[in-house]
């Protein structure tokens, strides 16, 4: 029998501890538009959400409690080593409108050189969040590149203290 090559065929998921399981489930499903999916019972609470089209996957793992917490009893914020997390989405405007009625912060761009724009943002554990767009189907009003709206690689603008109470 000769086996497979090693191949890549796509992201699988990608997974999120969380201490507040209610406003990262809302801010995922309400703000960013997935919807959950059957998770199997762990011993743990979660979700697993993902695209809505048929035939869509869990993409985002969410776990609290048991595995979630670190020595100090709460779970981890920010995404460490990794930077960010990137979905190709469609409704630029909508998302910011969807931002702005939550009150979640957030960043644009345009990525030099190509027809590519940008939306950041952070979910409630710190994990952020690029939403990416072909500019062309998402009308004339292009991303706000004004400095304090402009994304900026590097510089977080995340801050627990002060993010809106999605729960």
């Amino acid at each position: 029998m000769t086996l497979p090559l090693a191949t890549v065929h796509g992201l699988f998921h990608i997974a999120i501890k969380t201490d507040d399981l209610a406003a990262t489930r809302k801010f995922w499903i309400d703000i960013i538009g997935l919807k959950e999916f059957p998770r199997p019972d762990f011993g743990y609470p979660g979700a697993w959400l993902g695209c809505t089209q048929p035939g869509g996957l869990a993409i985002i793992h969410v776990y609290a409690g048991g595995p979630a917490l670190g020595p100090s009893g709460k779970a981890d914020t920010g995404t460490a080593a990794i930077d960010h997390v990137s979905l190709s989405c469609s409704g630029y405007r909508s998302y910011v409108s969807r931002f702005k009625a939550a009150g979640l912060d957030f960043r644009e761009f345009i990525v030099p050189g190509t027809s590519l724009w940008q939306l950041f943002v952070y979910d409630p554990s710190g994990v952020q969040l690029e939403l990416t767009f072909e500019s062309g189907g998402e009308g004339e009003q292009k991303p706000d590149m004004s400095e304090g709206r402009k994304y900026v690689a590097g510089a977080s603008f995340f801050d627990k203290a002060k993010y809106p109470k999605l729960g």
